[in-house]
């Protein structure tokens, strides 16, 4: 597979020119309208076949939260499943699944969006039903009893008893002093417990407007006919004013922060966090996000990365290790590097690994045939992903969430293939230092006997 890749590589190499004109000519076929009442609607065609991905992306995520009333979004995206005075509670999904079609949805830090696939004459049918919940949801009290358990069963599967979660749960809100980021999607235990009906309602009625929605649908469609539905059945929604979001800015970190989480696990893990910039809207051309992004390539990658190469490979003082940045969102961002210890390996070791292995992209730079191997990985990732109807979909809205255009995706993607090697190089060294580092360690704890859990009798 790893020699099919590389040649695959060289081809696009060869031809990087065509390439970027094949994805160039997505712009030419993808267009975008504004409804009277605010509602945004971006509409792609792709005919390669008969179906279509319809999604709302609502800009309301946990970030929009307040204190004791975390989880909120994530609750009410369930409840958007629970009826309208049209539909019954648990009708929508059936009726998706009746005309063929698939349906979900999920919360971010950024956004809430839900979306269904559907053969491309079921696409007003499905229209119909997310502009109906838009406006007219009515679940009662006791529909919100049953879900908000549901919710908290899924924060003890998902979050208390994975040790994972909890390490990246306590590092972000650590990391963090007071943008929302700190709080879990999920919400604080506390705050579902005591969470309430009206809660979820207050939510529904301050964000769920269409002057603050955006409706993306790819596929093989006609534009002008999409428009049509879209203003026949969401134009039906008012619109209504927002309520005010303050500036909630992170102030700058005065030096290295640590904590340390205490869980059953079966190995220790580490997790290394330095706050460092996004792209901002209006300022493409800052190189500084680019070179982070890229940065995670190099260290995170592929297979024979620097991070996979000496921390797994050659010292074998990890069974793991993972790199993440996201270069757009709405509040600040992370770079985060993390790890599981391998057995007989201490946390320190691994700290110590990550940290030559930085330095040394720090001082000693990275090579040119390094980043164009990871640039056209990125490229050839950006082709396969336009191979998704869904794809392109999740793609338009989640950069339309951060505050761009989709029409400069390609534009990011451009400017990101012009970056070079000591821009990199001079990222790690600004950024990646103590003075901006949170670091999260777990303590594995011996898991309790299925025995000792019933205790004697």
């Amino acid at each position: 597979m790893r020699s099919t890749l590389l040649r695959f590589s060289i081809c696009l190499m060869l031809f990087c020119s065509c390439a970027w004109a094949a994805l160039d000519a997505g712009t030419l076929d993808t267009h975008e309208f504004q409804l009277s009442n605010g509602l945004k609607l971006i509409v792609r065609e792709d005919h390669r076949a008969p179906t279509v991905a319809h999604m709302v992306w609502y800009r309301a995520g946990s970030m929009d939260e307040v204190n004791g009333r975390t989880g909120v979004a994530h609750v009410l995206e369930h409840m958007m499943f629970k009826g309208t005075d049209k539909v019954k509670s648990g009708e929508f999904s059936r009726l998706v699944a009746a005309v063929g079609g698939r349906e979900n949805a999920f919360t971010s830090r950024d956004y809430t969006a839900y979306f269904q696939q559907v053969e491309k004459s079921k696409l007003n049918e499905v229209i119909k039903l997310e502009a109906d919940r838009m406006s007219n949801l009515n679940f009662d009290d006791a529909e919100f009893l049953k879900e908000i358990q549901v919710v908290m069963e899924e924060r003890r599967l998902r979050t208390e008893d994975n040790p994972g979660s909890l390490l990246n749960e306590s590092l972000m809100a650590t990391a963090y002093m007071s943008s929302p980021y700190r709080h879990p999607v999920v919400g604080w235990m506390n705050d579902l417990e005591n969470m309430k009906a009206a809660d979820a309602r207050d939510w529904y009625r301050s964000w769920y407007k269409p002057n603050n929605a955006t409706v993306v649908i790819v596929g093989d469609v006609d534009p002008k006919l999409v428009l049509q539905a879209v203003e026949k059945y969401y134009g039906a929604a008012s619109v209504k004013e927002l309520p005010e979001r303050k500036p909630q800015v992170e102030p700058p970190q005065k030096g290295i922060k640590r904590v340390l989480v205490k869980a059953p696990a079966d190995s220790a893990r580490l997790a290394m966090a330095w706050k460092v910039p996004k792209l901002q809207p209006g300022k493409l051309d800052d190189p500084e996000p680019y070179a982070l992004e890229l940065l995670t390539a190099v260290l995170d990658g592929y297979d024979n990365a620097r991070l996979n190469r000496q921390l797994i490979k050659q010292e074998r003082v990890v069974d793991d290790v993972g790199v993440g940045y996201d270069m757009i969102s709405r509040g600040p961002e992370l770079f985060l590097i993390s790890a599981s210890m391998a057995k007989g390996k201490t946390v320190e070791q691994a700290e110590s690994s990550i940290r030559k292995a930085l330095k040394e992209v720090a001082d000693q730079g990275i090579l040119d045939s390094e980043l164009k191997r990871i640039k056209v990985r990125i490229l050839s990732d950006q082709i396969y992903k336009r191979d998704s109807i869904f794809g392109q979909a999740m793609e338009i809205g989640s950069t339309v969430m951060a505050g761009f255009s989709w029409r400069e995706i390609d534009l990011m993607l451009e400017k990101m293939q012009a970056i070079t090697p000591s821009q990199v190089q001079a990222v790690a060294k600004k950024y990646l230092v103590d003075e901006r580092l949170t670091i999260a360690v777990l303590d594995p704890q011996a898991r309790k006997s299925v025995d000792s859990k019933q205790g004697s009798k």
